[in-house]
């Protein structure tokens, strides 16, 4: 039976990741409420229910708010962290005035971005921190010398990236003495140029797509994770009303229904399910507070198991709106 990369380091068993973004209110500098503080906890015991034992944050998401209120839980519940995988990420940073919006690889700023993200939280560790989007003047030396203090002091185990293609990753790994073993990309029904990019190879439709040829083919030959962020498509396909909707958003919504309807599951499983499929072993990262949308998302890993090679390609057709080369 194959397992997830990130399986075979000993880190999670969980196929679904709960993405932590929509925690601690509005995207702004008011303060949390007791209330986003329950929502937290609601939608934190609805993952677990579920055996989702895996949460994504990132020091931007809500101003910080994300991460505070999920460390409120943890504060009060301290048994949970070792019955969880946590990962941030950093290296974003807000215009500020004086200063437009960047990104910083900068040893500082790595250092500092863990200490704000730990005190946050209320933990000791992050299982995993992600660099958030790539930063065009980076110094891998700088990098690797944050990893290093980072590893050593015990405030990180593991290292990875987040939106970046294989060259990038291997230019990292090349300073590094701790590999990259996540990726996490944006990766879904709606969003196929991950698949499009191996298709479309020698093809005149293939110049425009726009992924990182080998990505894919490298992280499964690298034991990189590969993790899919927004793979419900802001919930396209189930549910959610779209002004003007193509052809091929029509024809894929009404496929995933019939799907869900003959299988007797949610319209979320079947396409987190799709994802799944693949052999690349896709770690979706599912972004909602909702406890019944977390329960909806669970029967993806069965869906994912069964589901066939036609009906799969029949998803795949639907959404890219014209048959295959």
């Amino acid at each position: 039976m194959k397992v997830m990369p990130i399986e075979k380091m000993g880190i999670t068993t969980s196929r679904l990741i709960l993405g932590c973004m929509g925690f601690g209110g509005d995207r702004d500098q008011t303060a949390y409420t007791k209330e986003d503080i329950l929502k937290t906890e609601k939608a934190i015991d609805a993952a677990l229910s579920h055996g989702i034992t895996m949460f994504d944050h990132a020091d931007i998401y809500n101003m910080g708010k994300a991460e505070k209120v999920f460390g409120e839980i943890l504060k009060s519940r301290p048994e949970l962290r070792e019955n969880i995988a946590l990962q941030s990420k950093c290296g974003i940073r807000f215009a500020d005035g004086k200063n437009p919006g960047r990104y910083d690889f900068s040893k500082d700023y790595i250092l500092n971005s863990v200490d704000g993200i730990l005190n946050r939280m209320n933990t000791e560790y992050l299982d995993i921190l992600l660099l958030h989007r790539p930063d065009p003047i980076m110094e891998p030396e700088e990098v690797a010398e944050a990893f290093e203090t980072l590893k050593r002091s015990g405030k990180v185990r593991h290292f990875g990236v987040s939106n970046m293609s294989a060259s990038q990753i291997q230019f990292l790994n090349a300073y590094c003495s701790e590999p990259m073993i996540v990726n996490q990309l944006n990766m879904s029904l709606q969003q196929v140029d991950w698949l499009e990019q191996g298709v479309l190879v020698n093809q005149k439709e293939g110049t425009a797509v726009n992924f990182p040829d080998g990505t894919i083919e490298y992280c499964r030959l690298a034991n990189v994770q590969i993790q899919a962020w927004s793979p419900l498509a802001n919930g396209i396909y189930s549910g959610r009303s779209i002004d003007n909707p193509s052809e091929s958003e029509l024809a894929t919504i009404e496929l995933v229904k019939k799907l869900a309807l003959e299988k007797e599951t949610s319209a979320e499983a079947i396409v987190l399910g799709w994802l799944m499929r693949h052999p690349a072993m896709v770690q979706p990262v599912i972004g909602t507070t909702n406890p019944d949308r977390i329960a909806k998302c669970q029967d993806a890993i069965q869906q994912a198991e069964i589901m066939t090679r036609e009906e799969w390609y029949s998803l795949y057709t639907a959404s890219r709106g014209n048959k295959l080369p």
